[in-house]
């Protein structure tokens, strides 16, 4: 009896290790694994809405003013020049051969069917010719400045066309703020970190284009 009893003891002694070695790799095997920090999207940081001020003077001497888009807008801006007493080579036109020893290059954007006519090109050929001016300026080193000051008549289909392109490529931008109510031109210049005035008229754009000519 006394064997048997001890037997048992011996048995269920086992069986206690068993459970307790058994308990102590269950305990390893479910652990949760530690939590791990989600770094920040950078889309949010890009989606802040924070809009670079124009602060300082960047662009200089000899200037060309040409039109992306072909409408009157290029006009205005060039009387806005003026009136900042900046002297600037209007050239709506202006090709990548043409740029020669300019040293900024002003955008005027804003599409126009007429203006496009009257030129001789479609809008796939101006944005072309855009396109190429954009590319050679670059590649020179010159300042690239951006305009939009025609508001949202200078916005649509047509318009729309002409606006990524010139602004996302820009060094500095103005901008009508009536003309971005859709915050299409926002996005573009806070995504690319672009200092920017948005202004209330056109008249507006004069106190940040002697700004950025150190006038």
């Amino acid at each position: 009896m006394k064997k048997k009893l001890a037997i048992a003891a011996l048995c269920l002694s086992m069986a206690a290790g068993s459970l307790t070695a058994c308990g102590g790799s269950s305990t390893v095997a479910t652990q949760a694994p530690a939590a791990q920090e989600t770094p920040a999207a950078g889309g949010e940081a890009a989606a802040s809405g924070e809009v670079k001020e124009i602060t300082e003077a960047i662009a200089e001497s000899p200037i060309v003013l040409t039109s992306v888009g072909q409408s009157a807008d290029v006009n205005v801006v060039q009387t806005l020049m003026k009136k900042c007493e900046i002297e600037t080579d209007l050239n709506s036109t202006v090709t990548a051969d043409d740029l020669g020893n300019y040293k900024t290059l002003v955008l005027a954007i804003g599409g126009s069917s007429k203006g496009l006519g009257a030129a001789g090109v479609d809008e796939n050929q101006e944005l072309d010719r855009v396109k190429g001016v954009i590319a050679k300026a670059q590649e020179q080193g010159m300042t690239i400045i951006a305009l939009h000051i025609g508001g949202s008549a200078r916005r649509g289909t047509l318009s729309d066309k002409f606006i990524p392109d010139a602004l996302a490529a820009s060094d500095a931008a103005i901008i009508v703020s009536e003309g971005d109510s859709d915050g299409l031109m926002k996005g573009i210049v806070t995504e690319n970190g672009i200092p920017t005035a948005f202004i209330d008229n056109q008249v507006g754009a004069v106190e940040p284009l002697k700004t950025i000519f150190g006038k």
